[in-house]
């Protein structure tokens, strides 16, 4: 099943990270997949357009299905192979409800992640004001500091909406990306607690971004948040 499926990737983007964990956990390795560079700007060639007109990364493909959105793409994935891997949505309400809205929220913190991180990237050298880069750590501190409340309530060594899920599988690859950038685990320890849970699970380890693996040290950018 996984050789009809086709993946663009680009290294260590989030949205890609998390279909790729989603990939491994439903054990449909196999796939056909490309890594294309972002820096060289392999995002936005004819190759990726055909299959995602807005030349951004991942761009999947199952059959003649087409899935770019990183969260729509692990939901159909396990949708269609429900009895395959991990069960990755719970059957309790409960536990699904609490899935479902800490899956959406991860989506909020990557947004405020990228407002600091990729600052410079994302606004023009003539539109930056400190007082606008402020503002944005401001909101990821309060961003973070949710987060640190809501693991607050996540018994020792378990995760986010009790058993391992798809909410697991888009919050993640935001803790990695913060520490990576970082973020001060003395700071935000619950969210460090997490991460150190998680980092060697077997499918986050299979699909880390490669340039994490070759070059370990990561940068300072969000020392200070």
């Amino acid at each position: 099943m996984a050789k009809s499926m086709s993946l663009l990737w680009g290294a260590g983007s989030p949205p890609c990270w998390r279909l790729m964990i989603t990939l491994e956990e439903k054990k449909l390795q196999g796939y056909r997949h490309k890594l294309l560079s972002f820096e060289k700007g392999e995002h936005k060639s004819q190759e990726v357009l055909e299959i995602n007109p807005r030349g951004q990364l991942p761009a999947f493909k199952h059959g003649d299905n087409i899935l770019n959105e990183s969260v729509a793409a692990c939901l159909y994935l396990e949708n269609q192979f429900k009895s395959q891997g991990i069960k990755l949505i719970p059957d309790n309400p409960a536990e699904q409800a609490l899935m479902y809205q800490r899956m959406m929220e991860g989506l909020s913190l990557t947004d405020k992640l990228n407002s600091v991180i990729y600052y410079d990237l994302f606004v023009p050298e003539e539109e930056r004001h400190e007082s606008a880069l402020k503002r944005n750590k401001e909101v990821l501190v309060t961003e973070l500091k949710l987060w640190e409340g809501y693991l607050q309530k996540v018994a020792a060594g378990s995760y986010l909406a009790g058993a391992f899920s798809l909410a697991d599988v888009i919050v993640f690859p935001n803790a990695a990306y913060a520490f990576r950038f970082g973020l001060s685990a003395g700071r935000y320890p619950k969210l460090a607690k997490y991460y150190s849970l998680l980092k060697d699970r077997p499918s986050i380890k299979a699909s880390r971004p490669p340039q994490w693996l070759a070059s370990p040290q990561g940068y300072e950018i969000l020392k200070d948040i």
